[in-house]
């Protein structure tokens, strides 16, 4: 028999019952198997030394138990269209979490959705958009973009693949490790997919690069200019900086000239610009920052798609020539350089070396095709044609507006030349447009899973370009999927919402003639 004492709640005296666990699992057995047998709760309420009461307590709490957990769960929420949109709407328009989803939705129309119901809208969102992204490709062959960006604490990153012209996304991957294998692993799936390119770009980097040459060998595989003449910016302002030190030497040595011949105690050491040699070194450094500077802008120049001279357009071999002439000039500027500048300029040196002959990988098609029509406009037609594309934006702002003043004859070879001139692919500003994409999400999630990241392509390559050159289309649109519907959460099977209904107009009252 259970032993049971007196105890005390508050100012009521209660029985305490001290059955153990099992007493109690195998009462309420006995109960639930032998239901309606006469005489049994009272057996047991004398051998427990319990009420009947508590045993039918009991029974009541240990068939709850059952049915929690042996009976079916709860039934799935309804998630309805008009619910889902919106979730989806603040997931990526509004960077929101899923707390955040929750709190806004009951800040702003009064919806009590649970976390559980927001968390499936956003799982089968995911599984969509992954199948949206495994059956869609452009018709036509495409310039694309390479890059990665890098997550967390940089454990993994996330790989991208962006249309150079159009800006859409054809792959979004991560986060992954960054080397070869994986960005071959990618570059097929993309190819699996339907994808097919002429040329891509990317920031040099060796991994890419690599299985570029692995998936496309025979492929025109360019590097960003705009990575290296950031680069040439940074080492010009450590140039400058070596320079702004030796300034500020100069004003400190007169500093203390000026207290000396005051008369007044020189403060600290002799200044290092009263040396005979400081007033070489500074004007060899201003010198080199110079020369630099010059370097600099030949190399911005050189790397334009056209380089025009009043000469004419600058062939393939005289582009070459210069920038070789330019690689020995930049290295007698590093060789006598001023102390502290001489490292700077070996190492970009050396980075120009290397990518130069990848950034100008566009220069031979574009050297073909003005060959090609050479013959039909002449040199003194193609600097004109040059010199028009280079002002497009004035002349046009489109190709046909400015082929349209040209001559009957030309107008051809005008439009073939321009859409050469317009699709070289030698920028990865695309890949770059979308990391700023993908930076604030990144921010707010910490990680980002493959549904989430193809949430994001599918929702951006429907979106319409609101201003710039592309006004009025989406990047599917650009691409050649005229079809693509401009609203994404069609593309993934949410209907748009049902427009609202305009109330009804009011009867007219009845007009009363007023007695004169």
């Amino acid at each position: 028999m259970c032993q049971h004492g007196l105890t005390f709640q508050g100012n009521t005296m209660v029985q305490r019952h001290d059955s153990t666990p099992a007493q109690r699992v195998q009462a309420v057995c006995q109960m639930r198997a032998h239901a309606g047998d006469y005489g049994l709760v009272t057996r047991l309420s004398r051998d427990l030394g319990v009420s009947r009461q508590t045993l039918y307590t009991w029974l009541e709490h240990g068939s709850s138990a059952m049915e929690a957990a042996f009976g079916p769960g709860p039934a799935a929420p309804t998630v309805t269209t008009a619910l889902a949109r919106p979730i989806l709407t603040l997931l990526v328009e509004g960077h929101a979490s899923v707390r955040g989803i929750q709190a806004c939705l009951r800040a702003t129309t009064g919806q009590q959705v649970s976390v559980g119901t927001i968390s499936a809208v956003i799982r089968e969102a995911h599984r969509r958009a992954l199948a949206w992204m495994s059956t869609h490709a452009p018709p036509t062959s495409r310039a694309i973009a390479l890059d990665e960006i890098y997550g967390r604490r940089r454990r993994g990153a996330y790989l991208n693949v962006v249309d150079l012209d159009s800006w859409a996304v054809w792959a979004a991957e991560g986060p992954l490790p960054v080397d070869t294998d994986t960005w071959t692993l990618v570059l097929w799936e993309t190819q699996a997919r339907g994808l097919r390119w002429h040329a891509t770009v990317s920031d040099g980097a060796p991994a890419m690069q690599q299985a570029c040459r692995v998936v496309d060998p025979d492929g025109q595989h360019g590097r960003d200019v705009w990575h290296l003449l950031h680069t040439c910016s940074q080492v010009q302002g450590r140039i400058d900086r070596v320079v702004a030190s030796l300034e500020a030497q100069v004003a400190t040595a007169q500093r203390y000239v000026a207290r000396v011949a005051a008369g007044e105690r020189p403060r600290g050491r002799q200044p290092v610009a009263l040396e005979p040699t400081h007033a070489a070194q500074l004007t060899t450094a201003r010198q080199t920052a110079q020369a630099l500077r010059t370097l600099t802008g030949d190399l911005h120049a050189l790397l334009e798609v056209v380089v025009l001279r009043p000469t004419g357009v600058v062939d393939a071999v005289t582009r070459q020539d210069d920038l070789d002439a330019l690689l020995v000039l930049l290295g007698e500027v590093r060789d006598g350089a001023a102390a502290g500048q001489g490292a700077h300029l070996h190492s970009l040196h050396t980075t120009l070396t290397r990518a130069l002959p990848a950034a100008l990988a566009f220069v031979a098609g574009v050297e073909r095709v003005q060959q090609d029509l050479h013959g039909v406009v002449g040199t003194a037609g193609l600097a004109l044609l040059a010199w028009a594309w280079q002002r497009r934006g004035i002349l046009g702002p489109g190709t046909e507006q400015v082929v349209a003043g040209l001559p009957e004859a030309w107008r051809q070879a005008a439009r073939v030349l321009m859409t050469t001139w317009d699709g070289v692919a030698r920028a990865s500003s695309a890949v770059e447009g979308w990391h700023s994409i993908v930076r604030p999400h990144l921010a707010v999630h910490r990680t980002l899973s493959a549904g989430l990241l193809a949430v994001l392509a599918v929702w951006h390559n429907h979106r319409v370009f609101t201003r710039g050159a592309h006004r009025g289309a989406s990047p599917l649109q650009l691409s050649g999927m005229a079809e693509a519907p401009s609203d994404w959460l069609v593309a993934l099977g949410y209907p748009p919402p049902m427009p609202a209904l305009a109330p009804a107009a009011a009867p007219a009252a009845p007009q009363v003639a007023m007695a004169a």
